[in-house]
């Protein structure tokens, strides 16, 4: 039993570490879908097709999916907190 308390205990900490870094992440993941949904995230797509953007540049907001997934990803999690919490 003491195992399963380490075991637990650890589990627990990790989950509220998480979901502190995730609950402050939120204004961020705000903002990435409020560009992806703006002329801006268009505008800096056809640039960066354009090659006015260096080429050293990161490009992840750029890509087709990535924000997009993110999105989901954040709405799935989201979900599975309600339905855990529901059924505590």
């Amino acid at each position: 039993m003491e195992r399963s308390l380490d075991r637990a205990q650890a589990a627990v900490n990790e989950l509220l570490c998480a979901l502190e870094r995730y609950a402050e992440v939120q204004p961020d993941i705000a903002a990435l879908e409020e560009y992806m949904q703006s002329p801006l995230w268009m505008r800096d797509y056809d640039d960066d097709a354009a090659g006015k953007l260096p080429t050293t540049l990161k490009r992840g907001v750029l890509s087709q999916d990535a924000i997009y997934d993110l999105l989901c990803d954040n709405r799935t999690i989201g979900e599975m907190l309600n339905e855990r919490t529901e059924n505590i």
